[in-house]
């Protein structure tokens, strides 16, 4: 199965066109550089009215991995800028749960269990 295959790009009030769908599987491309285990990366793209009839694009991301699944919202004026700060912030959290992981691993801790040890009878 191919990487891209786990990308899955929906969009909500606006059309998604080839260059769209190209641009976004660009981006996410590297973010499996930094997690092998990913399953499955959902990203929406939607176009929300502001108060001020400026149009205002959303990105919401959604990795879906082993343990607790990261979910990321970014808006901004521009939809491709609202992509590149998206994947900027899963590139961060996916970096950081790595690290995390790593310096788990290399720093055990103790367990203290109360027992007691069986005294011996007298011969």
């Amino acid at each position: 199965m191919n990487k891209l295959d786990k990308v899955i790009i929906s969009g909500h009030n606006l059309e998604l066109t080839d260059a769209l769908k190209n641009i976004v599987y660009e981006k996410f491309e590297k973010l499996f550089e930094h997690e092998h285990s990913i399953m499955r990366i959902r990203v929406e793209l939607s176009n929300v009215q502001s108060t001020h009839n400026e149009k205002e694009f959303m990105a919401k991301g959604h990795i879906e991995i082993k343990g607790k699944p990261l979910i990321v919202n970014e808006s901004a004026n521009n939809l491709y800028k609202a992509i590149d700060d998206l994947t900027d912030k899963l590139d961060r959290m996916l970096r950081r749960r790595s690290r995390l992981r790593v310096l788990k691993r290399k720093q055990p801790h103790q367990i203290d269990i109360p027992s007691e040890i069986p005294k011996t009878k007298p011969a």
